[in-house]
This record gives C-alpha cells, structure tokens and sequence, in this order.
C-alpha cells in the first residue's frame, strides 16, 4: 500500500498538511544519509545530502508560508500515525550504501521526486474539491520542477563507469 493510499486528502488543509510531512520525512531521511556518509568517511556525499535535506526544508518552510494561520506541523504530526510506510519523497535507505557516489545519491533523489510527483498528481486527479485539485496540481507542477532539477545535477555528475565498487569490508550476516 502506497502511503496514505487508504486516507484520501478531503480538504485543503489536510493537503498542506501531508505536503508539509512529505517534505518533513524528506529532511529527516536526507539528514541520516549525511550522517552516515559523514561517520563512513565520505565527506563529499555527505554535503550532497545536507543540501539535498536543506533544499526540502525550504519546501517545508514554504509550505508553511502558504498555510497562514494554518498550523500543518500539528497536523503533519497527527498524520504520522496514520502512515504505514515511508512518504513518497524520503529517499529509500536500502539503496544507500558507503561508497555510493553522487551519481547513486541522485538517482535515489530522483526517484523520490519522482514518486512526491505521481502522489501529488493523483491527489489532483482523484480530488473532488476543485481547491485541492488546484493545489495538488501546483504541488505536482512543483515536483516536476524538482525532477527537472536533479536531472540537471546529473549532467553535473554522470553515471560512474564500470561496476559497483568493490568494498573490502562488505557486511557478514550473522546466521
């Protein structure tokens, strides 16, 4: 189940809420990477992802210009609890890994913009409320500026040649 797939947006308010906690899960899931990066020794990707959390932080804050007297961070929280898997924009943990490059770090933003795309874009498609379809839309059309932008960043730091890195200490199970 996608998330929040079980709990249609039915207000305005609600939409700036869940924009908000997509951007809030965004910041939190970037700030981790960078401290992994940052205690394996990969300082360059490690600044990477700071920027990319501190890009989405200002999405965050944006949307919480555009909510006035609206308190989202109180209704981000109470949706938290209704979530069962990760927002649609948080970068997936299980394809970070210590000597990934920038290039690998890119792909997983951009596969989370992405997804924050095609969530926004079904809210707007499926709403009934023609101010939600409206600030989906805007949302969507956000996004999609986002995907434009990583896709730029990528001509910045191409696909890295040969295979995966070799890594001398790989991880052992326990089993």
């Amino acid at each position: 189940m996608t998330w929040l797939a079980s709990h249609a947006v039915t207000s305005l308010t609600e939409l700036l809420a869940v924009a908000y906690k997509i951007e809030v899960d965004a910041v939190e899931r970037y700030t981790v990477l960078a401290e992994s990066m940052k205690i394996h020794n990969n300082p360059g990707l490690a600044q990477l992802f700071r920027d990319l959390a501190n890009a989405e932080g200002m999405h965050a804050q944006e949307i919480r210009r555009r909510a006035g007297d609206v308190d989202v961070t109180a209704d981000a929280a109470r949706l938290g609890r209704l979530q069962d898997a990760d927002s649609p924009e948080e970068a997936e943990l299980d394809a970070a890994h210590y000597l990934m490059t920038p290039w690998h770090a890119l792909q997983m933003a951009l596969a989370a913009e992405q997804r924050a795309l095609e969530f926004f874009s079904s809210v707007a498609d499926s709403a009934d409320d023609p101010g939600i379809q409206s600030m989906a839309a805007q949302f969507a059309e956000e996004e999609a500026g986002h995907v434009e932008l990583v896709h730029r960043l990528l001509l910045q730091h191409p696909r890295p040649a040969g295979e995966a890195p070799w890594d001398p200490d790989p991880p052992r199970s326990q089993g």
